[in-house]
């Protein structure tokens, strides 16, 4: 394990008791495309202990310019199979469960207890609002991230902070198939990854009420804050000023 894990015990916000901290660490991963590729790719390589893999789909070749969990081979198998697959030849030692359906609310509800967080890798926002209600439910954090073209934005929200229905009271327009460039789900995978981490390792400054917006095709990163809604219907009307929510990529 020490040489597997070298590089990073020797980081000061690591070290054998932060390595131990994530291998008894559970990660639930919902939407296993390019998003959900990148996540799963570095917290098992982390060394995170549990991964939920959670993923209705099939792998189709339309997938591979951006969804690098597969290969060829892959075609026509379930999601979930073909991501257990890599991810236990990355890491042997990691436990995974395999969820091959698309999580409702409820269903959401009654498996997010055996995970310490949530990594939101869907790609529509009625997934995302069922997320947000679930983790609020259950006072678990959960990541943000979404992408079009060569754009993509990445968020926290966490139990006691602004969530999703605070930053989007009403789901903006989106069209059904979003062109994307195979880079930007795999940058703003990366960057949902170490935020997941940073949380299982005690981090003092996760992105929560900052969304961190990427423009890869600009070489431009920026942060736009946003705060809790008085009025929202996702955490309730006691919360403070209401305030303008920023419009990022989807």
């Amino acid at each position: 394990m020490s040489e597997r894990y070298a590089r990073q015990l020797a980081l000061p916000q690591v070290g054998p008791a932060g390595q131990q901290r994530l291998a008894r660490a559970g990660v639930l991963v919902v939407g296993l495309g390019g998003l959900g590729s990148a996540a799963t790719l570095y917290l098992a390589a982390a060394g995170v202990g549990r991964l939920g893999l959670a993923d209705p789909d099939l792998v189709s070749s339309s997938n591979l310019n951006r969804q690098v969990l597969y290969a060829e081979a892959h075609l026509g198998k379930r999601k979930v199979e073909a991501a257990a697959e890599r991810l236990l030849g990355l890491n042997p030692g990691l436990a995974v469960d395999r969820y091959p359906e698309r999580l409702e609310r409820a269903r959401l509800a009654q498996v997010l207890p055996g995970y310490d967080l949530v990594v939101d890798a869907t790609d529509n926002f009625a997934s995302r609002y069922q997320i947000n209600a679930a983790c609020r439910e259950t006072g678990k954090p959960w990541v943000h991230g979404a992408v079009r073209g060569w754009e993509g934005v990445v968020t926290t929200f966490l139990p006691e902070g602004p969530c999703f229905a605070c930053l989007y009271p009403e789901p903006p327009a989106e069209p059904q198939r979003p062109p994307v460039i195979g880079v930007s789900p795999g940058v703003v995978g990366c960057w949902q990854a170490g935020e997941a981490l940073k949380l299982l390792l005690g981090g003092e400054r996760p992105l929560s009420g900052r969304l961190l917006v990427i423009d890869i095709w600009q070489g431009q990163v920026k942060i736009l804050s946003y705060r809790q809604r008085q009025d929202c219907a996702g955490c309730g009307r006691r919360h403070g000023e209401q305030d303008s929510a920023p419009g990022p990529a989807q």
